[in-house]
């Protein structure tokens, strides 16, 4: 059983910056890839970005690319999301997730732990 528990969420004004973290307790964390999705009500789960178990690839969706920021810290037991110029549509909850096999992965459905969200919120 893997625990998650993100912070950092909050009200930013466009243009402006946010670090989100996700906090794992449980098992093993640096044995697994992490991923950030995002959600607004009515709209499906959305990925964000991931990172494989060493940190040694990340991936991104393409409306994220070049603002934001995806890391862990295996010591700390931590990832982060550092997001950079914030737009109205990235208003969202924010989730963390974990997936078992190591390997990033863009599908929701390849993640066996979520965290249960911050909300993040940039007005225009």
């Amino acid at each position: 059983q893997v625990h998650l528990v993100e912070s950092g969420g909050g009200l930013v004004q466009t243009g402006g910056s946010l670090r989100l973290s996700c906090a794992a307790s449980g098992r093993t964390f640096s044995n697994y890839a992490v991923a950030w999705f995002r959600q607004v009500p009515g709209k499906e789960r959305e990925f964000v970005a991931a990172i494989a178990w060493r940190g040694s690839s990340t991936d991104y969706a393409d409306s994220v690319k070049g603002r934001f920021t995806i890391s862990r810290d295996n010591i700390k037991n931590t990832a982060y999301l550092q997001m950079n110029s914030l737009k109205p549509e990235d208003t969202a909850v924010y989730y963390c997730s974990v997936a078992l096999w190591g390997g990033t992965s863009s599908s929701a459905n390849t993640y066996d732990y979520w965290g249960q969200g911050t909300q993040v919120t940039v007005s225009s």
